[in-house]
């Protein structure tokens, strides 16, 4: 009877750690460094001449690591040795799973919250010589302002 209390114990912790890693493992850095174009689908590649008519500021989340990680980790350790601390048999068990997977969680949410940063972006809408207008959102705004003339070299707006 105890082996089976263990192999229970330890199917259990295989299980949430399982789960844990079905979790979603995007790490692609999508987020240019300062000064680059965000990726437009209307970009041109050829230079264009226009006037700034409006700059707003378009705050962004910025995902800066793995959704699992050392935090959910830790949590699931931490939380499986209180677990165990409490009952006796298969009591003792459960509760040891329970605490477990509920430390995985803490400490996922916890390490999730703190990869979090918020990035601001500059959304410039350009009215083209040409008459057109076109909006470009990029990380940095170069020290463009409302009126400057600006030449748009592959999505990116520079003063001129």
């Amino acid at each position: 009877m105890k082996t089976l209390n263990k192999l229970t114990a330890v199917s259990a912790v295989v299980a949430t750690l399982m789960l844990g890693a079905c979790a979603d493992m995007n790490t692609a850095n999508t987020y240019p460094s300062a000064g680059t174009a965000y990726p437009q689908q209307n970009t041109s590649s050829y230079t264009q001449y226009g006037v700034v008519q409006s700059i707003t500021l378009v705050p962004q989340n910025s995902p800066t690591g793995t959704n699992i990680g050392a935090g959910t980790i830790a949590g699931a350790v931490v939380g499986g040795i209180l677990g165990n601390q409490v009952g006796g048999g298969s009591g003792k068990t459960a509760a040891t799973v329970l605490g477990a997977a509920g430390g995985a969680y803490a400490g996922h949410e916890l390490e999730k919250r703190n990869q979090t940063q918020q990035v601001n972006a500059y959304q410039l809408s350009v009215r083209l010589n040409n008459g057109s207008y076109q909006t470009l959102t990029q990380s940095s705004a170069n020290d463009i302002r409302v009126g400057d003339s600006v030449r748009i070299d592959n999505g990116v707006a520079t003063r001129y």
